[in-house]
């Protein structure tokens, strides 16, 4: 299952997604794995989660983020959910195009794998491809 929290800066994403790892902690059996540009969620996420700073690894392009959840998905086959917080810090590309392609990708991951992803972006849904704006919730 893919879900997007998708808004303007400041309309309260990032707490959405918080809200949404504590409960995927509480109610879940399996791992949770939150990827950020940095460590601001450290003492906003419990414990039980592993927070990834993706700010160490540069990921700046697709497909190295893609790399990046493969391979933390490869060393650990129990995780459940991942969260992805303010993607566009993560990628240089913020081309409505480009992002149509990841969430395709990552949708078509989420249900080989089954696992769910949130991911939250920083845009207006009105400027991103249709194909996008039904994963938001």
């Amino acid at each position: 299952m893919l879900q997007i929290i998708m808004g303007l800066k400041g309309s309260g994403k990032t707490k959405r997604l918080v809200d949404m790892v504590r409960d995927a902690v509480n109610q879940e059996t399996g791992d949770v794995v939150v990827i950020e540009k940095e460590r601001k969620l450290t003492f906003d996420i419990p414990y039980q989660a592993r927070l990834i700073d993706a700010g160490n690894y540069d990921i700046g392009n697709y497909e190295f983020l893609k790399g990046l959840i493969c391979g933390v998905h490869a060393g650990n086959y129990d995780i459940t959910h991942f969260f992805i917080d303010n993607f566009y810090k993560l990628v240089n590309d913020k081309s409505p195009e480009e992002l149509e392609k990841f969430m395709t990708w990552l949708e078509k991951f989420s249900d080989q794998e089954k696992i769910s992803f949130v991911v939250s972006v920083s845009a207006d849904p009105e400027t991103v491809p249709e194909s996008v704006r039904k994963y938001n919730i």
